[in-house]
Protein backbone atom coordinates (compact mmCIF):
# COMPACT_ATOMS: atom_id res chain seq x y z
CA UNK A 1 0.00 0.00 0.00
CA UNK A 2 1.23 3.47 -0.83
CA UNK A 3 1.73 5.18 2.58
CA UNK A 4 0.99 8.60 1.10
CA UNK A 5 -2.29 7.32 -0.34
CA UNK A 6 -3.14 5.87 3.09
CA UNK A 7 -2.55 9.18 4.81
CA UNK A 8 -4.58 11.03 2.17
CA UNK A 9 -7.38 8.49 2.47
CA UNK A 10 -7.46 8.82 6.27
CA UNK A 11 -7.49 12.60 6.03
CA UNK A 12 -10.34 12.51 3.53
CA UNK A 13 -12.26 10.18 5.81
CA UNK A 14 -11.85 12.59 8.75
CA UNK A 15 -13.03 15.47 6.60
CA UNK A 16 -16.04 13.50 5.40
CA UNK A 17 -17.01 12.42 8.91
CA UNK A 18 -16.54 15.98 10.20
CA UNK A 19 -18.48 17.34 7.27
CA UNK A 20 -21.27 14.83 7.88
CA UNK A 21 -21.45 15.90 11.53
CA UNK A 22 -21.59 19.58 10.64
CA UNK A 23 -24.12 18.80 7.94
CA UNK A 24 -26.41 17.12 10.44
CA UNK A 25 -26.18 20.15 12.69
CA UNK A 26 -26.77 22.52 9.79
CA UNK A 27 -30.17 20.92 9.12
CA UNK A 28 -31.50 22.40 12.35
CA UNK A 29 -33.03 25.84 12.09
CA UNK A 30 -31.53 28.51 14.36
CA UNK A 31 -32.99 31.56 12.64
CA UNK A 32 -34.90 34.19 14.62
CA UNK A 33 -35.31 37.95 14.54
CA UNK A 34 -37.65 39.98 16.70
CA UNK A 35 -39.32 36.81 18.01
CA UNK A 36 -38.60 33.08 18.11
CA UNK A 37 -40.73 30.12 17.05
CA UNK A 38 -41.15 27.14 19.32
CA UNK A 39 -39.23 24.77 16.98
CA UNK A 40 -36.25 27.14 16.81
CA UNK A 41 -36.34 27.69 20.58
CA UNK A 42 -36.33 23.94 21.15
CA UNK A 43 -33.44 23.54 18.72
CA UNK A 44 -31.44 25.87 20.94
CA UNK A 45 -32.52 24.23 24.18
CA UNK A 46 -31.56 20.83 22.78
CA UNK A 47 -28.01 22.09 22.21
CA UNK A 48 -27.58 23.94 25.49
CA UNK A 49 -24.53 23.74 27.72
CA UNK A 50 -23.55 25.63 30.87
CA UNK A 51 -20.33 27.62 30.33
CA UNK A 52 -20.14 29.60 33.55
CA UNK A 53 -18.15 32.84 33.35
CA UNK A 54 -16.77 31.95 29.95
CA UNK A 55 -15.93 35.62 29.42
CA UNK A 56 -12.95 35.20 31.77
CA UNK A 57 -12.60 31.44 31.46
CA UNK A 58 -11.53 29.85 34.77
CA UNK A 59 -9.73 27.27 32.61
CA UNK A 60 -8.36 27.61 29.09
CA UNK A 61 -10.54 29.79 26.87
CA UNK A 62 -9.03 28.42 23.66
CA UNK A 63 -9.80 24.87 24.73
CA UNK A 64 -13.27 25.86 25.94
CA UNK A 65 -14.09 27.31 22.54
CA UNK A 66 -12.64 24.25 20.84
CA UNK A 67 -15.01 22.12 22.92
CA UNK A 68 -17.97 24.31 21.98
CA UNK A 69 -17.16 23.89 18.28
CA UNK A 70 -16.51 20.16 18.63
CA UNK A 71 -19.79 19.38 20.39
CA UNK A 72 -21.90 21.68 18.21
CA UNK A 73 -23.29 23.63 21.19
CA UNK A 74 -25.60 26.50 20.24
CA UNK A 75 -26.79 27.88 23.60
CA UNK A 76 -24.06 28.74 26.09
CA UNK A 77 -25.46 29.31 29.59
CA UNK A 78 -24.30 31.83 32.21
CA UNK A 79 -21.32 33.11 30.25
CA UNK A 80 -21.37 36.58 31.85
CA UNK A 81 -22.69 37.70 35.24
CA UNK A 82 -22.00 39.20 38.64
CA UNK A 83 -22.57 37.58 42.01
CA UNK A 84 -21.81 40.51 44.28
CA UNK A 85 -18.81 42.61 43.38
CA UNK A 86 -21.10 44.81 41.31
CA UNK A 87 -18.54 47.61 41.06
CA UNK A 88 -16.86 45.51 38.36
CA UNK A 89 -19.47 46.61 35.85
CA UNK A 90 -18.23 50.18 36.22
CA UNK A 91 -14.80 48.95 35.10
CA UNK A 92 -14.70 49.08 31.27
CA UNK A 93 -12.67 45.87 31.27
CA UNK A 94 -15.61 43.76 32.49
CA UNK A 95 -17.99 44.46 29.61
CA UNK A 96 -15.07 44.65 27.17
CA UNK A 97 -14.24 41.04 28.04
CA UNK A 98 -17.87 40.13 27.42
CA UNK A 99 -17.85 41.85 24.05
CA UNK A 100 -14.56 40.19 23.07
CA UNK A 101 -16.02 36.78 23.98
CA UNK A 102 -19.16 37.48 21.97
CA UNK A 103 -17.30 38.75 18.92
CA UNK A 104 -14.90 35.82 18.93
CA UNK A 105 -17.64 33.20 19.19
CA UNK A 106 -19.92 34.84 16.65
CA UNK A 107 -17.14 35.17 14.10
CA UNK A 108 -16.90 31.39 14.24
CA UNK A 109 -20.64 30.69 14.49
CA UNK A 110 -23.13 33.59 14.31
CA UNK A 111 -26.00 31.31 15.37
CA UNK A 112 -24.68 30.74 18.91
CA UNK A 113 -26.73 32.35 21.70
CA UNK A 114 -24.78 33.57 24.72
CA UNK A 115 -26.61 33.82 28.03
CA UNK A 116 -25.88 36.26 30.86
CA UNK A 117 -27.44 36.13 34.32
CA UNK A 118 -28.93 38.57 36.81
CA UNK A 119 -29.14 37.05 40.25
CA UNK A 120 -30.95 37.47 43.56
CA UNK A 121 -28.20 39.47 45.26
CA UNK A 122 -27.19 43.10 45.71
CA UNK A 123 -24.34 44.23 47.92
CA UNK A 124 -23.95 47.57 49.61
CA UNK A 125 -20.31 47.91 48.74
CA UNK A 126 -20.88 46.95 45.09
CA UNK A 127 -23.95 48.72 43.72
CA UNK A 128 -23.22 51.91 45.62
CA UNK A 129 -20.07 52.39 43.52
CA UNK A 130 -21.90 52.30 40.17
CA UNK A 131 -23.21 55.58 38.66
CA UNK A 132 -26.77 55.60 37.35
CA UNK A 133 -26.60 56.54 33.64
CA UNK A 134 -28.97 59.21 32.37
CA UNK A 135 -30.53 56.72 29.94
CA UNK A 136 -31.64 54.51 32.85
CA UNK A 137 -33.46 57.40 34.50
CA UNK A 138 -35.05 58.29 31.18
CA UNK A 139 -36.18 54.70 30.59
CA UNK A 140 -38.21 54.90 33.79
CA UNK A 141 -39.52 58.43 33.12
CA UNK A 142 -37.39 60.01 35.83
CA UNK A 143 -35.36 63.19 35.70
CA UNK A 144 -31.65 62.34 35.39
CA UNK A 145 -29.57 62.92 38.51
CA UNK A 146 -25.90 62.71 39.29
CA UNK A 147 -25.78 59.84 41.75
CA UNK A 148 -24.88 56.19 42.17
CA UNK A 149 -27.30 53.31 42.58
CA UNK A 150 -28.82 53.22 46.07
CA UNK A 151 -28.52 49.82 47.74
CA UNK A 152 -30.85 50.82 50.58
CA UNK A 153 -33.69 51.40 48.10
CA UNK A 154 -33.51 47.89 46.55
CA UNK A 155 -35.14 45.94 49.38
CA UNK A 156 -37.33 46.38 52.46
CA UNK A 157 -35.03 46.84 55.49
CA UNK A 158 -37.76 45.57 57.82
CA UNK A 159 -37.88 42.29 55.92
CA UNK A 160 -35.43 40.56 58.25
CA UNK A 161 -35.41 37.32 56.28
CA UNK A 162 -34.05 38.94 53.13
CA UNK A 163 -32.20 42.02 54.36
CA UNK A 164 -28.60 40.89 54.94
CA UNK A 165 -29.75 37.49 53.66
CA UNK A 166 -26.40 36.42 52.22
CA UNK A 167 -24.26 38.23 54.76
CA UNK A 168 -24.21 41.68 56.32
CA UNK A 169 -24.53 44.28 53.57
CA UNK A 170 -25.68 41.66 51.04
CA UNK A 171 -29.42 41.30 50.49
CA UNK A 172 -32.08 39.83 48.22
CA UNK A 173 -33.45 42.69 46.09
CA UNK A 174 -37.19 43.31 45.86
CA UNK A 175 -38.55 43.59 42.30
CA UNK A 176 -41.28 45.94 43.53
CA UNK A 177 -38.67 48.62 44.20
CA UNK A 178 -38.05 51.07 41.34
CA UNK A 179 -34.35 51.14 42.23
CA UNK A 180 -34.17 47.36 41.76
CA UNK A 181 -35.84 47.63 38.36
CA UNK A 182 -33.43 50.36 37.32
CA UNK A 183 -30.45 48.27 38.45
CA UNK A 184 -31.68 45.14 36.70
CA UNK A 185 -32.47 47.09 33.53
CA UNK A 186 -29.00 48.65 33.58
CA UNK A 187 -27.42 45.20 33.87
CA UNK A 188 -29.62 43.67 31.17
CA UNK A 189 -29.09 46.52 28.71
CA UNK A 190 -25.34 46.45 29.31
CA UNK A 191 -25.24 42.72 28.60
CA UNK A 192 -27.38 43.06 25.48
CA UNK A 193 -25.07 45.79 24.19
CA UNK A 194 -22.13 43.38 24.68
CA UNK A 195 -23.70 40.79 22.35
CA UNK A 196 -25.77 38.76 24.82
CA UNK A 197 -29.05 37.28 23.51
CA UNK A 198 -30.38 35.50 26.61
CA UNK A 199 -30.65 36.41 30.29
CA UNK A 200 -31.30 34.10 33.23
CA UNK A 201 -33.06 35.97 36.05
CA UNK A 202 -32.16 33.64 38.92
CA UNK A 203 -34.69 32.97 41.68
CA UNK A 204 -37.50 35.06 40.28
CA UNK A 205 -40.02 34.22 43.00
CA UNK A 206 -37.55 35.01 45.76
CA UNK A 207 -37.06 38.51 44.37
CA UNK A 208 -40.79 38.72 43.66
CA UNK A 209 -41.89 37.74 47.16
CA UNK A 210 -43.95 40.96 47.32
CA UNK A 211 -45.13 40.66 43.72
CA UNK A 212 -47.50 37.66 43.80
CA UNK A 213 -49.23 38.61 40.54
CA UNK A 214 -45.89 39.26 38.79
CA UNK A 215 -46.91 42.77 37.68
CA UNK A 216 -43.57 44.27 38.61
CA UNK A 217 -41.67 41.49 36.85
CA UNK A 218 -43.85 42.11 33.80
CA UNK A 219 -42.97 45.81 33.94
CA UNK A 220 -39.22 45.15 34.15
CA UNK A 221 -39.25 42.62 31.32
CA UNK A 222 -41.18 45.06 29.14
CA UNK A 223 -38.29 47.52 29.48
CA UNK A 224 -35.67 44.83 28.88
CA UNK A 225 -37.44 43.52 25.79
CA UNK A 226 -37.83 47.05 24.47
CA UNK A 227 -34.09 47.61 24.69
CA UNK A 228 -33.45 44.26 23.01
CA UNK A 229 -35.79 45.15 20.16
CA UNK A 230 -33.65 48.21 19.50
CA UNK A 231 -30.14 46.96 20.29
CA UNK A 232 -29.87 43.14 20.38
CA UNK A 233 -28.09 41.24 17.58
CA UNK A 234 -31.39 39.74 16.42
CA UNK A 235 -33.71 42.26 18.08
CA UNK A 236 -34.80 39.78 20.74
CA UNK A 237 -33.76 38.58 24.17
CA UNK A 238 -34.51 35.10 25.53
CA UNK A 239 -35.54 35.39 29.18
CA UNK A 240 -35.73 32.58 31.72
CA UNK A 241 -35.54 32.05 35.48
CA UNK A 242 -35.75 29.30 38.09
CA UNK A 243 -39.47 28.73 38.62
CA UNK A 244 -40.40 26.62 41.66
CA UNK A 245 -44.00 27.77 41.16
CA UNK A 246 -43.88 26.52 37.53
CA UNK A 247 -43.50 29.90 35.86
CA UNK A 248 -45.07 33.38 35.91
CA UNK A 249 -48.22 34.01 33.87
CA UNK A 250 -49.98 37.39 33.71
CA UNK A 251 -53.42 37.58 32.08
CA UNK A 252 -52.77 34.34 30.22
CA UNK A 253 -49.41 35.53 28.91
CA UNK A 254 -46.16 33.87 29.87
CA UNK A 255 -43.50 36.31 31.02
CA UNK A 256 -40.56 34.09 30.14
CA UNK A 257 -39.47 32.52 26.84
CA UNK A 258 -38.58 29.26 28.56
CA UNK A 259 -38.40 28.06 32.13
CA UNK A 260 -35.47 26.50 33.97
CA UNK A 261 -34.83 24.61 37.16
CA UNK A 262 -32.31 22.33 38.89
CA UNK A 263 -32.35 18.64 37.96
CA UNK A 264 -33.15 17.46 41.51
CA UNK A 265 -31.56 13.97 41.31
CA UNK A 266 -33.05 11.49 43.77
CA UNK A 267 -30.72 9.29 45.78
CA UNK A 268 -30.96 5.52 45.27
CA UNK A 269 -31.03 4.46 48.90
CA UNK A 270 -29.37 1.06 48.56
CA UNK A 271 -26.75 2.20 46.00
CA UNK A 272 -24.32 4.76 47.46
CA UNK A 273 -23.68 7.76 45.19
CA UNK A 274 -26.25 6.60 42.64
CA UNK A 275 -29.15 8.88 41.72
CA UNK A 276 -32.14 8.93 39.38
CA UNK A 277 -34.71 11.42 38.14
CA UNK A 278 -38.33 11.14 39.21
CA UNK A 279 -41.51 13.06 38.44
CA UNK A 280 -42.82 14.52 41.71
CA UNK A 281 -39.55 14.26 43.60
CA UNK A 282 -38.89 17.33 45.77
CA UNK A 283 -39.86 20.47 43.85
CA UNK A 284 -38.69 19.20 40.45
CA UNK A 285 -40.29 20.87 37.44
CA UNK A 286 -41.00 17.69 35.46
CA UNK A 287 -44.55 17.62 34.09
CA UNK A 288 -45.63 20.94 35.58
CA UNK A 289 -44.17 23.82 33.55
CA UNK A 290 -46.94 26.39 33.14
CA UNK A 291 -48.38 27.19 29.73
CA UNK A 292 -50.04 30.16 28.07
CA UNK A 293 -49.16 32.59 25.30
CA UNK A 294 -45.39 32.86 24.90
CA UNK A 295 -43.75 36.28 24.44
CA UNK A 296 -43.31 35.44 20.73
CA UNK A 297 -47.05 34.87 20.32
CA UNK A 298 -47.42 31.09 20.12
CA UNK A 299 -49.55 29.12 22.56
CA UNK A 300 -48.50 26.12 24.59
CA UNK A 301 -49.92 23.86 27.27
CA UNK A 302 -46.48 23.65 28.87
CA UNK A 303 -43.62 26.06 28.17
CA UNK A 304 -40.35 24.33 27.18
CA UNK A 305 -37.76 24.33 29.95
CA UNK A 306 -34.17 23.51 30.78
CA UNK A 307 -32.95 21.45 33.72
CA UNK A 308 -29.39 22.06 34.86
CA UNK A 309 -26.78 20.73 37.25
CA UNK A 310 -27.15 23.45 39.88
CA UNK A 311 -24.58 24.54 42.46
CA UNK A 312 -25.66 25.76 45.90
CA UNK A 313 -23.33 24.32 48.54
CA UNK A 314 -23.35 21.08 50.50
CA UNK A 315 -24.22 19.48 53.83
CA UNK A 316 -21.95 18.92 56.81
CA UNK A 317 -21.76 15.25 55.86
CA UNK A 318 -20.60 15.17 52.22
CA UNK A 319 -20.81 11.74 50.63
CA UNK A 320 -23.57 10.58 52.96
CA UNK A 321 -27.28 10.20 52.21
CA UNK A 322 -29.19 13.47 52.43
CA UNK A 323 -32.75 12.67 51.34
CA UNK A 324 -33.87 10.05 53.86
CA UNK A 325 -36.67 12.31 55.11
CA UNK A 326 -37.63 13.37 51.61
CA UNK A 327 -36.93 17.05 52.25
CA UNK A 328 -33.32 17.61 51.25
CA UNK A 329 -32.38 19.05 47.87
CA UNK A 330 -28.82 17.73 48.27
CA UNK A 331 -27.66 14.55 46.54
CA UNK A 332 -25.44 12.41 48.76
CA UNK A 333 -24.48 15.52 50.70
CA UNK A 334 -23.54 17.59 47.65
CA UNK A 335 -25.19 20.05 45.31
CA UNK A 336 -25.93 18.66 41.87
CA UNK A 337 -22.83 19.56 39.89
CA UNK A 338 -20.52 18.69 42.78
CA UNK A 339 -22.22 15.30 43.18
CA UNK A 340 -21.87 14.71 39.44
CA UNK A 341 -18.21 15.71 39.42
CA UNK A 342 -17.46 13.26 42.28
CA UNK A 343 -18.53 10.28 40.20
CA UNK A 344 -16.18 8.06 38.17
CA UNK A 345 -15.89 9.07 34.53
CA UNK A 346 -17.85 6.05 33.18
CA UNK A 347 -20.79 6.82 35.49
CA UNK A 348 -20.75 10.52 34.56
CA UNK A 349 -21.03 9.57 30.91
CA UNK A 350 -23.67 6.95 31.62
CA UNK A 351 -25.69 9.44 33.69
CA UNK A 352 -25.74 12.06 30.92
CA UNK A 353 -27.15 9.48 28.51
CA UNK A 354 -29.63 8.35 31.15
CA UNK A 355 -30.88 11.88 31.95
CA UNK A 356 -31.19 12.78 28.26
CA UNK A 357 -33.26 9.66 27.51
CA UNK A 358 -35.30 9.98 30.72
CA UNK A 359 -36.51 13.43 29.68
CA UNK A 360 -37.45 12.14 26.23
CA UNK A 361 -39.58 9.47 27.89
CA UNK A 362 -41.13 11.41 30.77
CA UNK A 363 -41.50 15.04 29.63
CA UNK A 364 -40.63 16.16 26.11
CA UNK A 365 -41.08 19.78 27.17
CA UNK A 366 -37.88 19.42 29.20
CA UNK A 367 -34.33 19.66 27.87
CA UNK A 368 -31.08 18.73 29.59
CA UNK A 369 -28.59 21.60 29.81
CA UNK A 370 -25.28 19.82 29.53
CA UNK A 371 -22.60 20.61 32.12
CA UNK A 372 -19.74 22.35 30.32
CA UNK A 373 -18.12 24.50 32.98
CA UNK A 374 -19.43 25.18 36.48
CA UNK A 375 -18.26 26.04 39.99
CA UNK A 376 -17.89 23.21 42.51
CA UNK A 377 -18.39 23.52 46.26
CA UNK A 378 -16.59 20.51 47.73
CA UNK A 379 -13.44 22.39 48.76
CA UNK A 380 -11.14 20.14 46.71
CA UNK A 381 -11.49 21.22 43.09
CA UNK A 382 -13.12 24.58 42.40
CA UNK A 383 -14.42 23.93 38.90
CA UNK A 384 -15.91 21.23 36.73
CA UNK A 385 -14.89 21.15 33.06
CA UNK A 386 -16.51 18.80 30.53
CA UNK A 387 -13.48 19.23 28.26
CA UNK A 388 -11.54 16.14 27.24
CA UNK A 389 -8.66 15.80 29.69
CA UNK A 390 -5.50 16.98 27.95
CA UNK A 391 -2.45 19.21 28.47
CA UNK A 392 -4.64 22.11 27.34
CA UNK A 393 -7.22 21.28 30.04
CA UNK A 394 -5.62 19.05 32.70
CA UNK A 395 -8.69 19.49 34.92
CA UNK A 396 -10.99 18.17 32.18
CA UNK A 397 -13.52 15.54 33.24
CA UNK A 398 -13.87 14.17 29.68
CA UNK A 399 -17.63 14.37 29.06
CA UNK A 400 -17.09 16.29 25.83
CA UNK A 401 -17.26 13.32 23.46
CA UNK A 402 -20.30 11.89 25.26
CA UNK A 403 -22.14 15.20 24.87
CA UNK A 404 -21.19 15.27 21.18
CA UNK A 405 -22.35 11.69 20.68
CA UNK A 406 -25.71 12.31 22.41
CA UNK A 407 -26.38 15.34 20.23
CA UNK A 408 -25.19 13.62 17.09
CA UNK A 409 -27.56 10.70 17.72
CA UNK A 410 -30.37 13.22 18.29
CA UNK A 411 -29.65 14.77 14.87
CA UNK A 412 -30.28 11.59 12.91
Amino acid sequence: MNPKRGRIGFGLCVLLVSGHFQGLLARRDYRFDGKISRPVLENYLSRSITMTELYRSPGNLDDDLRMVRNTGAKFLGRTLYLWGGEARIADPKFLAQGREMSDRIHRDDPDVVLQAAIFEIVTQQGVSEVPVPAWVFQEFAQAPQTRNFDYSQMFVPEDKRFADHWRRGSSVPDICKIETKMWFFFLAASYIDAGIEAIHFGQLDLMGRNDPEYRNWADLLRHVRGHAARKARRHFILCDAHVPKAGPVVDGKLLLDFHSFPLRPKEVADSPQKAVLEVGHSDALYGRSNGGIAPSGWKCEHLPYLVEFDNFGGTRTPGQASQAQGRSIFTWGYDEITWFAQQPEPYRNEWLRYAWNWLKEHDRNGFLEMPGGRMLTNGKSKWYFANTNSPACPQGSSQEETIKAIWLADSK
